[in-house]
């Protein structure tokens, strides 16, 4: 089934989020020449994420009982429809609106497709096939602000959505054809509720990692530009090299370090990416040249890659008690508020302390996140291999 399946699943995932990552760059020049000015390009930006966390857990829980297919197939034909509509808009409140569509589109396909991957995968290879998942994710994500540019330098903006919106169609009608449905083993009725949730102390430690991480990498996303471009001089091909190996190897180092979630301890590789991201956020501001800072996203990249595989597959382990789509829900709605809450605490940071502050913040948040989760289940699996009781208390 996991060899059948997960092509698409993959395919669904990388054009998500090439999807997301294609208008990074082109959002502030766009919502500029449909006459929006600051505040209106910040609702631009705020409103995919919102949507996101509204719709995921609502998403989440309805494919655990009616199955996972026909969301991730909806989401991807709207996703292609909104992508074509970015042409026609002609004022910022209907872009808006076009990015609350799409954040609905994409809480019906990621999370749900990430939670079909945790179905299908076999007992002891969650780390394996959530590593491949998560290397989908980022290495869509990483393509997306380079192909974006270069169709809008090249052909225009329009070219841009024009991609975004064929590649979700191909998929969409790729999901049809060859993604086989899988019966949900229980109603939702019979999983326990957001109440009896909140009992499991992994699935709370997970969502604080994912929190506090998401928190840092946001943070980095929005003010190393500044950092590069003031401090440094560097040109923006430059700053988007350094955006880009940081995504593209999280992409490749996802796959064997899912290996490694198989066979080591998850919940120490958990810890130790997050101590690994935490050193990458405190170097940033002693990068002194484009090299530096290079190596400095190498080693952030290795941190992601140790983290993110070992998260998902303690939580896939959390969500055949509690519900898959729920459980990876939730943590993609934690990951959603950590981006949107990240810039905004960092901004603050930098503006009434010093930029070099924010990511030093975003170090402190690392280091927060892996204690909380650290506290939460010191009292299972720590010194032996985790095991599946063990991961649910």
């Amino acid at each position: 089934m996991i060899n059948k399946a997960f092509p698409v699943l993959a395919m669904s995932i990388f054009a998500c989020m090439l999807g997301s990552g294609i208008v990074v760059p082109l959002l502030p020049l766009y919502a500029e020449d449909l006459g929006a000015g600051g505040l209106w390009i910040g609702v631009v930006y705020a409103s995919y994420p919102i949507a996101r966390v509204l719709a995921t857990p609502i998403v989440g829980r309805i494919s655990d009982r009616s199955g996972r297919k026909r969301y991730i197939s909806i989401g991807l034909f709207i996703y292609g429809v909104v992508s074509f509509g970015f042409t026609l808009v002609t004022s910022a409140p209907q872009l808006v609106f076009l990015r609350l569509l799409h954040g609905v589109a994409g809480a019906m396909i990621l999370p749900v497709a990430q939670a079909y991957v945790g179905d299908i995968s076999p007992t002891g290879e969650e780390g394996k096939w959530m590593g491949y998942a998560n290397a989908a994710f980022m290495g869509g994500f990483g393509f997306g602000p380079l192909l974006g540019g270069v169709l809008s330098e090249y052909l225009g903006m329009d070219a841009a959505f024009v991609a975004m919106g064929s590649l979700s169609i191909i998929a969409f009608v790729i999901a049809i054809i060859f993604l086989p449905e899988i019966t949900p083993q229980r109603s939702a009725a019979a999983y326990p509720s957001l109440r009896d949730m909140a009992k499991s102390t992994l699935m709370s430690g997970l969502i604080s990692v994912r929190l506090a991480l998401s928190m840092g990498m946001a943070t980095f996303f929005a003010f190393l530009p500044v950092l590069a471009a003031n401090d440094l001089g560097l040109s923006a091909s430059l700053i988007g090299t350094l955006v880009a190996t940081y995504m593209l190897l999280s992409a490749v180092l996802a796959v064997p370090f899912g290996r490694i979630a198989d066979r080591l301890n998850r919940k120490i590789l958990v810890v130790s990416g997050c101590v690994v991201s935490a050193l990458f956020l405190f170097a940033v501001p002693s990068g002194q040249s484009f090299g530096t800072l290079l190596a400095i996203a190498v080693v952030g990249s290795i941190g992601s890659a140790i983290t993110v595989p070992a998260a998902s597959a303690l939580a896939v382990q959390v969500g055949r008690e509690y519900g898959m789509g729920f459980s990876i829900a939730l943590l993609s709605v934690a990951q959603s508020v950590g981006a949107a809450v990240g810039p905004i605490v960092g901004g603050a940071v930098a503006e009434y302390v010093s930029l070099n502050s924010a990511f030093l913040l975003g170090a402190v948040m690392s280091v927060f996140g892996a204690g909380v989760f650290v506290w939460l289940t010191r009292r299972s699996g720590w010194h032996d291999g985790l095991t599946h009781a063990d991961g649910l208390r």
